[in-house]
């Protein structure tokens, strides 16, 4: 049986999740810019319903391996002193993740916006 009372607090303790690492990690207040722009984007061109469930799970991926990229550096941060070299290649490691994410998800959103975006031009 599901409990309201702990439901609720799951989805607070959640929000301010997303509240902390929004407030703190300015790559993602960035790629939360970009996903709210390709987004209203996705709406003008009128992308089919396949396309927008592709953008979707992009940006909802990037989002979450960004906040999964902070729970790492924080980890490490507990655990070594941020001058220790292993802590520093296991952040660039994690950086790393994300770009190659990043990078794919923008060749697949060019793949999918191109044809909208070369058919409003060429009118």
């Amino acid at each position: 049986m599901i409990n309201p009372v702990k439901l609720k607090k799951s989805f607070f303790y959640a929000l301010k999740g997303l509240h902390y690492t929004f407030k703190r990690e300015q790559n993602f207040r960035i790629e939360v810019f970009f996903a709210l722009f390709i987004i209203v984007l996705m709406f003008i061109l009128g992308l089919n319903h396949s396309e927008q469930i592709v953008v979707l799970l992009l940006i909802t991926f990037i989002l979450s391996l960004e906040m999964f990229n902070t729970t790492i550096e924080r980890f490490l941060d507990v655990l070594k002193p941020r001058l220790d070299i292993h802590v520093k290649v296991l952040k660039d490691i994690m950086a790393g993740v994300v770009f190659l994410a990043s990078f794919g998800s923008i060749v697949v959103g060019v793949m999918i916006f191109y044809p909208y975006i070369f058919e409003l031009i060429s009118k």
